[in-house]
């Protein structure tokens, strides 16, 4: 690719589009790789007109969503999460004046959107690239998914990048278009937000790459279920769902205690999102709260080892 000369946009980008579209089902040319996660999810909301429309999206959430929902000029409908799950209260959003709903499928735990109703929906697949609900890959659920390839995502770009995928051709082609800025015999109005040839050939080489990290992920995880760690995960005997581990997430109300025991022993762990990152005031979102309260975030990247993982879930496990 380097040799061809041509870095920018071009047969590499059309490539890993089409190769995305093999991965998750659908026909070639229904993908439009961008230059980030939050490109892709600005675009889903262009294309669903939600310029003045109510959108819902998780106060548990990236802030992202609503930064994307600002630029696209929506109104923000802030939502919880359901009890005991760190994924949108899909009850309540359905119930909600929300026109469009951004459903993320939060650390890889997949979640089945099917009684969205009426409602449009995005389905924000930033940490469940090769999850299933239904037996059919997270992100064709709803009008529009989303994908992102940021470095510590289930695979990368080469740092940063993204991509939409939809059904609707029409929507497929109307972001294409979006992107295609420069050189254009008409007035409308686009933005490069064009991913490089250079970080399409790192995603095509991550995404042949990507069932290992799932498996290698999904080990890390096993052995930390084996140790007996309360793990956040999809319902119990729930057909057809199959998580992909993007994070290890346990459940404990010493928080503080774990985190400061895995750092005394060199080991990096987080709360995955805190309290004062939430997107609304916690008082209004009880569910939420609670997350930000109980969780601790695991290392389960593929380079982790056995050793490794048996050795943090025996410190985690004597004071969870």
């Amino acid at each position: 690719m380097i040799q061809s000369g041509w870095l920018a946009q071009g047969k590499e980008v059309a490539a890993f589009e089409d190769a995305l579209c093999e991965f998750l089902g659908l026909p070639a040319g229904h993908a439009v790789a961008v230059s980030s996660g939050t490109a892709a999810l600005f675009l889903a909301l262009w294309v669903l007109g939600a310029k003045g429309k109510p959108v819902g999206l998780p106060v548990y959430a990236c802030s992202a969503l609503r930064n994307a929902i600002a630029m696209a000029g929506g109104e923000e409908i802030l939502l919880d999460t359901g009890k005991g799950t760190p994924n949108i209260d899909l009850a309540q959003a359905t119930s909600s004046k929300a026109e469009i709903i951004i459903a993320p499928h939060m650390f890889g735990i997949p979640m089945d959107l099917s009684e969205a109703g009426d409602k449009q929906l995005i389905e924000d697949c930033a940490q469940s690239l090769g999850a299933k609900v239904g037996g059919r890959r997270t992100g064709l659920q709803g009008k529009v998914g989303i994908y992102s390839f940021y470095a510590t995502k289930m695979m990368t770009s080469g740092g940063q990048g993204g991509m939409l995928v939809s059904h609707d051709k029409s929507l497929v082609d109307a972001v294409r278009d979006y992107r295609e800025f420069d050189c254009r015999h008409d007035r409308h109005r686009r933005f490069n937000f064009q991913m490089t040839d250079m970080q399409a050939a790192v995603g095509r080489v991550q995404l042949k790459r990507l069932p290992g990290f799932i498996e290698r992920r999904a080990a890390i995880f096993k052995i930390y279920q084996e140790a007996g760690l309360n793990l956040l995960d999809a319902p119990v005997n729930a057909a057809g769902f199959e998580p992909v581990r993007y994070r290890a997430v346990i459940r404990t109300y010493r928080q503080g205690e774990i985190l400061t025991a895995l750092a005394e022993n060199g080991v990096r762990a987080i709360v995955p999102i805190e309290d004062w990152e939430l997107l609304g005031d916690g008082a209004d979102y009880p569910h939420a709260w609670d997350m930000t309260k109980t969780t601790v975030s695991l290392p389960v990247f593929p380079a982790l080892t056995d050793e490794q993982a048996v050795n943090i879930a025996a410190c985690v496990k004597g004071l969870a």
